[in-house]
């Protein structure tokens, strides 16, 4: 789905929310990897499930055209600083959910990016009457699960010994969700 985008100023610096287009797809095929080698708060170490611009572009134009699915861009200064993706599902036992990720530029963050690519998924699915929102977290990873949890989102599982990390240890996963009452 397309959504109207979004406008405003953080710390001095223009900022958009809006739709992932087309043209983004070779951008985000690189930006994905940077981020995924920036953090370990991510399922992929930097290179791993690699998406080719191609892969991208079509994806951006399914889920444009999907009212379930929604790509959403955090531009800073005109340039992609990070992405969130919601996929729903057309299963009729799962249709009133939609699963949520996000990814941030290590550059960028601290100016919320994060929050507000949440804000508008969580309009969005309101806007199509989606019921719930999951996602999952990394338990080491106290900054974004203190903001899921700003936004109404719950603790619902963890997935035990799930990550394994470059230092050596397990860590587990957090599932969360939050319900659109």
């Amino acid at each position: 789905m397309i959504i109207k985008k979004k406008e405003f100023t953080i710390k001095g610096l223009a900022c958009t929310i809006r739709s992932a287009q087309p043209d983004d797809a070779a951008y985000l095929s690189k930006i994905r990897v940077q981020i995924d080698g920036e953090t370990e708060n991510m399922d992929r170490e930097a290179g791993e499930a690699f998406i080719t611009p191609s892969e991208f572009e079509q994806l951006i134009k399914h889920d444009s055209a999907d009212p379930k699915n929604l790509f959403l861009v955090a531009l800073v200064d005109h340039k992609i600083a990070g992405f969130s993706r919601c996929e729903g599902n057309h299963l009729k036992r799962l249709a009133h959910k939609a699963e949520f990720g996000v990814c941030v530029l290590k550059k960028y963050w601290g100016l919320h990016l994060g929050p507000h690519l949440l804000q508008e998924s969580i309009a969005w699915a309101e806007t199509i009457h989606l019921k719930k929102i999951t996602l999952n977290v990394l338990e080491t990873n106290e900054k974004a699960i203190n903001v899921y949890k700003r936004f109404g989102f719950e603790v619902e599982g963890i997935l035990r010994n799930d990550n394994y990390l470059s230092d050596g240890c397990y860590y587990s996963t957090l599932v969360m969700g939050r319900l659109n009452v």
